[in-house]
Order: C-alpha cells, then structure tokens, then sequence
C-alpha cells in the first residue's frame, strides 16, 4: 500500500506554494520531483568522497569510484540485466539514443538501410536516426498507430523490409500515455534477425523492466524521470552489441593505451563512458532506484493507475474537453484540450492556481500532427499526487471554461 503522507514528506518542494497556492505538481512526465535523501547524498558525496573516479589510488577516489560502481550494480539489478557491463552511464536518455544511432550505424548501416519507428516517438527517437542519414545514408521507417493511440502491430511488421536494421520504440508514449506490446515487438523483431530499442524514459518509473524478460537489445532512460538528479542516463545493452559497436567519443577512462600511432579501447562498458563521469549523480541515481523498490514498483504501478482512471473521468465530465490518447493499456498521463481555449492560455491560468502541467507538442510534433492539431494540454501523474489534486485540476480547468 503506499503511504501517502509519509510518501509526501519525502518531498519538500510539495509543500511549497505557488502564487499564494499550494502547488499542485502535474509535470512527472517531464521530471520528477527529487525524495529529500537523493539531494542528501550528492551533498554527502561533495562533502566526504568528491574526488575522479577510477584513476587514483588514494582514499577519496577509491570511495568515490565504489559509490560509482555500486550504483552500476544498482542500475544492473533493478531492470534485471546480466552483468553490470551492460550498463553504460550517460547525460539522459537522448545522450543514450544518440550514442547508439552513432555507434551502430557506424558498425552495420549502409546507404539505404532503415531504422524503423512509430508514429508516436519523441523527437529523441528520431532525430539521431535523422543526423545519422546525413552521415551514413540511412532511413526512418514508421509504423502507423490507430486512432485510440495504439501501435498497429500488424503494420509495423509490414514496413519490416531486407534494408530494416534496428526497430526503436517507445516503451509509454509521453503524449498519450499508451503502453506499448514491447515484448511482442521484441518476439517480431527477433523472428526477423533484427535487434530492437526500446525507450523507458516514460516506463521505467511506473511499471517493472526486466531486460532479459523482454530480451531487448538495447534499452534507455533518465534518472530524472525516476526521481533522481537531472544530467544523468542510461543505456542497457546486450554485450555482444557493447562489444561490436565502436565507441562514441574519444577521451580518457575509454582507452587501454594510447600513442600518437594508435590507441587501443577500454573493456566494456568503460568503452563508451569518455572523460570524468557524473559519479555524484550516478551515486543519487542508486538510491532514487533504491527508494522506488522499497515503496514496490507494483504498488506505485496500481496506484497511479487508480489516479489515471479518477482524472479521466473527472475530466471526461467537463464540457467540451477532449482527452487525446484512449489505449486499452495505457499509464497515468492525460493529453486534452478544451474546446475554444488555447493550450497555452489554460496552461498559464492554471498556473496561477498553483497548478504545473506541461503545454505545447512535448517534444512529439509528427505525433501531434497525427492527431490533427497544435498541441495539448498534459497532466502526468507519480505516486506523490492525490486524488484532492485531480480534483483542484478539474476544477481549475472548469473556472477557465466559464471565463472563456
């Protein structure tokens, strides 16, 4: 069961006010907020162990690079993957998809190849693939979805051709909160020989992730999503793919040795983490993953959908409201407009009720565009809200109506 009221006070930013209002926080999707104990550790960690991570031999960085690398260990344990090798420490989930569309179009791409997506990813997973077009010649694929917001399964398995090379797709779309079959995709990608990405910036803190359960190639998220420090991400991959693709930059802690003839690379994953890693964060990162298991990702996965299925249908009550994204699976995020009130316009006056929701395309303009419209209105849900907060949401959206 989740204690809300212990939960709550984890979080001092909850019980800040805003405009004179209490603040009303429905941006999860976005970021999250931060539990009081992950700040405290980057204090503790500038404060007793700050010093480069493994490159000295004396005390500090001894206890730094442990904290470093048991927060691998943690990363490695909480998604289920077989060694903490396969864990790769990036700036977020973009840095980590920009890292593979890089290294592996580098290694197996040719003019013409595709890399095939849905209609309904971030800009994060399509754009890399888009820059690596200008340098190695490949091709964005897309699978359509239907007009509920779920992924046509059948089709993406149409556009599967000999030149497909990789699928990427989002795991829960940011936009319509559509959770998508990964597993299934993974079963149809893998009976086709190709590998498959999967994005969890938006999955991996409301529902379990098992890597060698969905058997993924590659698989992404940000510890900011997850209640951890911003600037910090990771990519899971399989060793054999760690192992044939070529590094994505150059610097130190990548190389084994170097001379102005030749430079040979680290062991994996050290391969693809050039220069002084973010060890603070990394370290914040393990106990953020700690502090969700401890809590249960089943218990937050049930509750937030409660709150999902509350604001849907607080919301579906008020006039003229339109919800946009109504998959049969689906996690705690609510797109909508308005009819006659701009997304903007009913961004802002909410917040000045002390409510934060996110306005604009989120960053998913192709999958906006597939609605037929400019943008929405978002409210993202996490385990610290309530069902009181739903409430001041709806009502605050039905005082917009009534002064428009």
């Amino acid at each position: 069961m989740i204690d809300l009221t212990k939960i709550r006070a984890d979080f001092p930013i909850l019980s800040r006010e805003v405009y004179g209002k209490p603040l009303t926080y429905l941006d999860n999707a976005a970021t999250t907020q931060k539990p009081r104990r992950v700040v405290e550790k980057m204090e503790e960690m500038y404060y007793t162990v700050n010093s480069n991570v493994h490159r000295g031999v004396h005390f500090l960085s001894q206890k730094a690079t442990d904290e470093h690398e048991a927060a691998r260990i943690a990363v490695q344990r909480f998604i289920g993957a077989a060694s903490p090798s396969e864990i790769v420490f990036t700036r977020g989930t973009t840095e980590s998809i920009n890292l593979v569309a890089s290294s592996f179009c580098k290694a197996f791409c040719r003019p013409g190849d595709e890399i095939l997506i849905t209609e309904m990813e971030h800009h994060a997973n399509i754009v890399p693939w888009q820059l690596q077009g200008n340098i190695s010649g490949v091709k964005l694929a897309v699978a359509p979805i239907n007009d509920q917001g779920e992924l046509l399964l059948d089709e993406l398995e149409k556009r599967i051709s000999p030149r497909t090379k990789l699928i990427s797709v989002t795991h829960i779309s940011n936009v319509l909160g559509t959770i998508n079959p990964v597993g299934e995709i993974v079963r149809i990608a893998h009976k086709h020989g190709l590998p498959v990405l999967i994005d969890a910036a938006q999955s991996i803190q409301h529902i379990p992730v098992d890597v060698q359960q969905l058997d993924c190639d590659f698989l992404v998220f940000s510890a900011h999503k997850i209640y951890g420090p911003t600037g910090v991400g990771v990519l899971y991959a399989k060793e054999q793919w760690l192992n044939e693709m070529p590094p994505y930059q150059g610097g130190g802690e990548m190389i084994a040795s170097v001379s102005f003839e030749k430079t040979t690379f680290n062991e994996i994953p050290f391969k693809f983490e050039a220069g002084t890693p973010d060890f603070v964060g990394t370290s914040a990162l393990g106990l953020a993953l700690d502090y969700v298991s401890a809590i249960g990702l089943e218990d937050i996965g049930r509750y937030e959908h409660l709150l999902l299925e509350y604001a849907t249908e607080r919301l579906k009550s008020i006039n003229g409201l339109r919800i946009f994204g109504n998959a049969a699976a689906k996690s705690s995020v609510v797109s909508f407009l308005v009819d006659g009130i701009h997304y903007y316009d009913m961004g802002m006056l909410l917040d000045k009720m002390g409510i934060a929701v996110r306005t604009g395309h989120h960053c998913a303009e192709p999958l906006i565009r597939r609605l037929g419209i400019d943008g929405t209105v978002r409210a993202s849900f996490a385990f610290y809200n309530t069902f009181e907060e739903v409430d001041l949401l709806a009502q605050g959206i039905e005082r917009i109506a009534e002064m428009f």
